[in-house]
């Protein structure tokens, strides 16, 4: 039942997606009077479909991606079309088809911004300052950190010459940055030093890896039925207060911590509705959605952050939603960057299956969630879009751009060619992320 509510949400997901970035397509070719011949929601053969004045609305087989056809846009029927014909899309200027190629990103970027303007308007969870400030609640042995003299409860005061950075910013860095230095300024007990630490690239997420945590409160997110967790009496919702008497105070101390049991009894401290309890849990050697197995007790845990629910006027909703999504953009274009580079790994980058997981985990979290991932998801096709590579609507752009320079146009073989590549690297591209989700989901080797 989940998988089918995967795929459903998925549906929903990149039906919106796919709808809004055609229909800038449609609504800009529509503005200059180009015909359009095919609006539709998928590739390959016709599903089913109506016909409506000029247009063929039709759904076909492959669901991972839609297009509008306009009269003359492919270079198979070019031979045939009158470019003097005002409504064939030849026939028009270059800088209304530059306009029309860039409508469907644009759409994208509008969506982006208005879902989380309409959500902001409605419900705004800010971020307790205590929550904001950049102290670490655990580094990991032998990890970069640990190598570069950082110890749990550090602060880092500042990030490559920016003051006070929060996790955010931290984070930002970190995950595009593997193999760049990080200088930092890092107060402990009062005093300050300078260190430097280099990320590492993590194989396993394919991002930079620095082997810190963030300090805060850690919370059960959910308890695995059947395991030692539940039939000891914790609970989704319990604040975890202590291990062994060791005061817990990020996710990864507590995973480090039951992973190193070796199966003998741990002492849980916990917190539920204000009271202290404790209970005595005998990890068992088992493994969870792929990782190799380790012991474990059956929880994932998350960090509580202190939220303040509040309501924001039109004009603040609108500029925090401009400011979300220009931190999101930067941190699509790093990773991008960073593959180009090779300091992040491709397997960051996450396919169908994987965003059917999301979708699917976002909606059952919540109509908050799915909004969040939706305006996520329609920025970063954007971008993606206005990347200029063949097939892609930058790449389109790029081209227009060109030939107003040479002032004349490409030559029907150059654009057929460059059309067939296109195709092909969207078709390797999609078997590669679709790799990319399977190999995630099975456990290493």
């Amino acid at each position: 039942m989940q998988v089918l509510e995967n795929i459903i949400w998925w549906l929903v997901l990149i039906g919106v997606m796919i709808m809004i970035h055609e229909l800038g397509h449609f609504w800009a070719a529509r503005f200059f009077d180009v015909k359009v011949e095919t609006f539709s929601f998928g590739f390959g053969p016709r599903l089913f479909g109506f016909r409506r004045g000029d247009t063929d609305y039709r759904f076909s087989l492959l669901l991972f991606g839609g297009y509008v056809r306009m009269a003359g846009e492919q270079m198979v029927d070019a031979a045939g079309v009158d470019v003097n014909d005002p409504r064939g899309l030849l026939a028009k200027p270059r800088w209304q088809r530059a306009i029309i190629a860039f409508a469907g990103p644009f759409m994208n970027l509008v969506l982006a911004v208005g879902l989380l303007t309409g959500l902001f308007m409605v419900k705004y969870p800010k971020v307790a300052d205590e929550d904001m400030r950049a102290v670490i609640g655990h580094v990991t042995p032998d990890s970069p950190a640990a190598k570069a003299g950082l110890e749990d409860g550090d602060r880092i005061v500042k990030l490559d010459g920016q003051q006070n950075p929060t996790w955010e910013d931290v984070d930002l860095k970190q995950i595009a940055g593997a193999k760049q230095p990080m200088f930092l300024t890092i107060e402990r007990n009062g005093k300050r030093f300078d260190t430097t630490v280099i990320p590492t690239l993590s194989e396993a997420t394919g991002s930079g890896y620095v082997g810190w945590d963030e300090r805060g409160e850690v919370q059960i997110a959910s308890v695995e039925p059947g395991y030692p967790a539940e039939k000891a009496g914790l609970k989704k919702g319990d604040l975890l207060v202590a291990v062994n008497g060791q005061p817990i105070h990020s996710s990864t101390k507590f995973q480090e911590m039951t992973k190193s049991s070796a199966g003998k009894p741990i002492e849980i401290e916990f917190q539920r509705d204000g009271q202290n309890h404790t209970v005595s849990v005998q990890p068992v050697y088992a493994k969870l959605d792929g990782p190799p197995a380790r012991w474990m007790i059956g929880v994932t845990q998350q960090q509580k952050l202190h939220l303040i629910n509040t309501r924001l006027s039109l004009p603040d909703a609108l500029r925090e939603s401009i400011s979300e999504n220009s931190k999101g953009a930067l941190l699509f274009a790093h990773v991008i960057e960073g593959i180009i580079r090779r300091s992040v790994s491709a397997r960051i980058i996450t396919g169908p299956i994987g965003i059917a997981q999301l979708s699917g985990d976002a909606a059952r979290e919540g109509p908050s969630a799915f909004i969040v991932l939706m305006a996520m998801v329609s920025l970063q096709l954007a971008i993606l879009n206005l990347l200029p590579i063949p097939i892609f609507d930058g790449f389109s752009i790029l081209t227009l751009l060109v030939e107003m320079v040479m002032q004349r146009d490409l030559s029907l073989n150059v654009r057929e060619a460059l059309f067939r590549v296109g195709f092909v690297f969207i078709m390797m591209l999609l078997a590669f992320v679709i790799y990319n989700d399977i190999s995630k989901l099975l456990p290493p080797g």
